[in-house]
């Protein structure tokens, strides 16, 4: 395995993440035994950062890795994200009718203590703001989540899809350690003034989603997608974006054929070479992808290849929009 710097925090974080959001929520049909072996392969192959939210599954995801997380967690170093609310507890993705976000200093002190009981921990590690609330002022949401630094009940603090105006807000009241913000092949919104922010700032950058939600994989096809996978609704997997991405994630695949790895290999590494302040945290909840997965740390990709890469993704730009209109409202305030 090799490590990453979690920003000015002197925290050493595996150089790829575990994103386990789909082990309970999202991503159709769970399966809490193999998710549970995918957490313990995961610890055999090093992988110390794994990234939760107490939105996923309305808090079960959190309580299925207090399962692994408890007895070992001195090797784990545990982020999670608060900040989504259900309206009468039906759990939904961010947009949907029945989802809001409550950023208030209130609300921050109440989440905190659910996640910590349903995580079975004293602290947790990383805490993000799962969005900026565009009604309550940034100053106030990060000073209350300074506040539990100062309890013991956070170590450190994280936002999630924040603009560079709110990123520096947030800043100047407590040090921000990480940026969590949808970062792919085909999802390059961050690069230029947010992306020279969090560098400006020392700010580890962590991109989620780092295969685009499974579209470069080359393995992706809507009509397959499961009951309750919420993928079947996003503009990027609709009819109209098909040709466009198919024709791409073609190219790219051929690629990583020439290279002898994957796509997922491929894109992974891609994202990888971006920069060493960069950690990804490809999420699955299957120990074989995991494995494949891995095999991307050590995948050195030259600035000819970097090249090419681009070359394809530049010819084919009409990829769709990576949420829905409802999901954007609460993205880069």
């Amino acid at each position: 395995m090799q490590y990453r710097k979690l920003g000015n925090t002197g925290e050493i974080l595996s150089a790829l993440g575990l994103g386990c959001m789909g082990m309970s929520f999202a991503y159709g049909q769970t399966d809490d035994t193999e998710s549970i072996a995918t957490l313990h392969k995961a610890l055999d192959l090093g992988i110390n950062f794994w990234d939760t939210a107490d939105m996923y599954a309305n808090g079960a995801n959190e309580e299925l890795l207090s399962k692994v997380l408890a007895p070992n967690r001195d090797k784990i170093f545990i982020a999670t994200k608060f900040g989504f609310r259900f309206k009468d507890g039906v759990a939904g993705v961010s947009g949907s009718p029945t989802t809001y976000f409550d950023g208030s200093p209130q609300y921050v002190k109440e989440a905190v203590e659910k996640s910590l009981k349903r995580l079975n921990i004293d602290v947790i590690d990383l805490y993000y703001a799962h969005r900026i609330d565009p009604n309550v002022p940034v100053e106030d949401m990060v000073g209350a989540m300074a506040d539990l630094v100062k309890e013991g009940k956070v170590r450190y603090l994280g936002l999630s899809e924040a603009s560079a105006t709110s990123i520096r807000k947030a800043h100047a009241v407590h040090p921000i350690a990480a940026l969590q913000t949808e970062y792919s092949l085909l999802t390059r919104d961050v690069e230029g003034e947010i992306l020279n922010t969090v560098r400006e700032l020392g700010i580890t950058f962590i991109p989620y989603s780092p295969l685009a939600r499974g579209l470069v994989t080359n393995t992706q096809n809507i009509e397959a997608f499961g009951d309750g996978d919420f993928r079947k609704n996003l503009p990027r997997y609709q009819k109209e974006f098909a040709e466009n991405n198919n024709r791409l994630v073609t190219e790219f695949a051929q690629v990583a054929s020439s290279k002898g790895c994957t796509p997922a290999q491929l894109a992974l590494a891609w994202v990888l070479a971006q920069g060493e302040d960069i950690i990804p945290i490809p999420g699955t909840k299957k120990r074989k992808y995991l494995e494949e997965n891995m095999v991307a740390i050590d995948l050195k990709l030259s600035a000819e290849e970097l090249k090419a890469i681009d070359t394809i993704v530049a010819k084919h730009p009409n990829v769709g929009a990576r949420y829905s209109e409802g999901a954007f409202k609460l993205i880069n305030n």
